[in-house]
């Protein structure tokens, strides 16, 4: 077999390969050999054809499954004798397969970069050093006041935070509009959840009020018919209602699963899920370094095929996120470009670091790894069991398990400097609740 590899455009090559006739011949008779023990040819008992008159049969179809299977196991042999890595699949394209002569094709392929990893060793990092407060587990217990409030009927002027039950009617033009008429609405004054025009028109109004303003769209709202349209609403308030937090209590400690202990053991927990938070986020904040630093280090070419991949992976996983199916649906592509090359080049760097270190796959990380995802599920057992059962699934919980080993790696080797910090920093806890006020 004769090899010969072009390099084309970046990391794309071209190889010409040529198969001797005598290989193929070969394989073609030994074919119709196999063939000729079974095969049913009118005139004769099965099996027991001439090779001339099987050859005459079944010759052309059996010539095309073998040059077929031929070349994909000579481009398999040529890209091994060439130390090629393929980064995707080839594009064939014959060149001659006539009966008597050599099989002779070009493939075109992308290949894998070939590099040494660096910036690993003297790497710099930065690690954030913080704890949790008892003023954290404060903020986080009025969290969860908030997230179960009662609501009281009252009998005033609506204000910001008060929940409004109504009824409303929308016209465009003097006529009624598709989506413009609800009854029984509930929502929270000043939460943003309707238009500001629709909220400036009702702040203030008591139960049993009805009031008639105009809401102007914005140009960019969903609805088409609506977008840069002003309407005009009919609004009666039904209910007032004013927020109450809850007690922090003994009812109140069972309502989040705490049946013992009180409120001394609704903190403990409380705290014990923020310490846990807390470091997975200064991990995470160590490993985006890493990532950050490695790809400043090693910039990379990156095989098109690899990122097409990734891009479509990502348009994908998109159109799941929105809750549709249909492909033509696909989000554009130009969105993802820039974080499919990033991923790709990460993935090079990390499997480069993982060959250059000998780090192997820790089982107990990843047994460890699977109970912390099955201990939120109502049936972690079960949950266990399907996630076990998904192959897919199962190998992406490992690459993610490889991924912290390699970051470990690395962060061992690294100049770490600790720096001060808090909870709140960190976390960005509480801004949501600083920006409400």
């Amino acid at each position: 077999m004769m090899v010969s590899v072009e390099a084309l455009k970046g990391l794309e090559r071209r190889m010409q390969v040529s198969v001797p006739a005598s290989r193929v011949e070969q394989q073609v008779d030994k074919r119709l050999l196999n063939v000729s023990r079974t095969a049913r040819i009118k005139g004769f008992r099965p099996g027991k054809a001439p090779i001339h008159v099987v050859r005459k049969h079944y010759g052309a179809q059996v010539r095309e499954e073998v040059v077929g299977e031929l070349i994909r196991e000579t481009f398999a042999e040529a890209v091994q004798r060439e130390q090629l890595v393929p980064a995707g699949g080839p594009r064939i394209e014959p060149v001659a397969t006539d009966k008597g002569g050599d099989l002779k094709y070009s493939a075109t392929f992308e290949v894998y970069p070939k590099f040494e990893i660096s910036g690993i060793e003297g790497m710099e990092l930065m690690r954030p050093k913080a704890a949790v407060a008892d003023s954290d587990v404060d903020t986080m217990i009025e969290s969860l006041r908030k997230q179960r409030p009662n609501f009281v009927p009252v009998e005033r002027a609506s204000a910001d935070s008060d929940r409004l039950t109504i009824d409303f009617e929308g016209r465009l033009d003097g006529e009624p509009f598709e989506g413009g008429k609800a009854e029984g609405h509930q929502f929270v004054l000043g939460a943003g959840r309707m238009l500001k025009d629709f909220e400036e028109g009702i702040r203030g109004a008591a139960a049993g009020e009805t009031r008639t303003f105009d809401v102007a769209f914005p140009a960019e709202y969903p609805a088409k018919n609506l977008a840069g349209r002003t309407a005009q609403f009919t609004v009666t308030v039904k209910a007032v209602d004013e927020v109450q937090l809850p007690a922090v209590d003994d009812e109140f400690c069972k309502a989040f699963g705490v049946e013992e202990g009180g409120v001394e053991a609704l903190r403990a927990e409380v705290r014990e899920n923020m310490e846990r938070e807390l470091a997975q986020a200064i991990r995470n904040r160590l490993k985006a370094q890493v990532m950050d630093k490695l790809l400043a280090a090693n910039p990379l070419e990156l095989p098109s095929v690899l990122v097409e991949q990734e891009i479509r992976d990502l348009q994908v996983e998109a159109l799941r996120r929105m809750g549709a199916r249909n492909a033509r649906q696909l989000p554009p592509r130009e969105p993802f470009e820039a974080n499919a090359k990033r991923r790709v080049a990460l993935g090079l760097l990390l499997n480069e670091a993982i060959r250059k270190s000998g780090i192997k796959l820790d089982a107990g990380r990843v047994q460890a790894r699977l109970d912390d995802l099955v201990a939120g599920f109502e049936d972690p057992a079960a949950a266990r069991e399907q996630y076990t059962g998904n192959e897919g699934a199962l190998r992406q919980l490992q690459m993610m398990v490889l991924e912290d080993q390699v970051v470990d790696y690395i962060v061992a080797a690294a100049k770490v400097t600790e720096q001060p910090a808090t909870f709140k920093d960190i976390m960005n806890f509480g801004a949501e609740e600083a920006s409400e006020e």
